[in-house]
């Protein structure tokens, strides 16, 4: 089995225009994110390798947050997961792939976690 490194974002919270139905749309929804990137590791990590030999994990929170296009609104939360999939891939050439889990906290009644998970391998 070969090396890797994962990265992740857990349970990070934002507003997203998302939603198919009357009462979801034309204002945000909560969601949380779990976001892992998986990378290849440099061969060795010693006390002072600088950051540029991995990748700033707060890459991961901006792809769900500020690189989501403002405005748009996302009928499926498979296509939110998708847009944070390729921004993490444009960002970052060593990304390998992406897993996003994506939880609708305003449709749980109980503490449910409703949602999907959706993992990209670069192609």
């Amino acid at each position: 089995m070969a090396d890797s490194l994962i990265l992740e974002v857990a349970q990070f919270e934002h507003d997203v225009l998302t939603g198919i139905y009357s009462e979801e749309t034309g204002r945000p929804q909560p969601l949380r994110f779990t976001i892992t990137a998986e990378l290849k590791p440099a061969p060795r990590y010693e006390p002072d390798t600088p950051l540029a030999a991995s990748k700033n994990y707060m890459d991961l929170k901006f792809a769900a947050s500020d690189a989501l296009p403002e405005g748009v609104h996302f009928k499926l939360i498979e296509a939110v997961a998708d847009h944070v999939c390729e921004t993490l891939f444009v960002q970052d050439a060593r990304v390998l792939a992406v897993s996003v889990k994506i939880v609708k906290l305003a449709i749980a009644e109980r503490g449910e976690e409703i949602g999907i998970t959706l993992r990209r391998e670069r192609r």
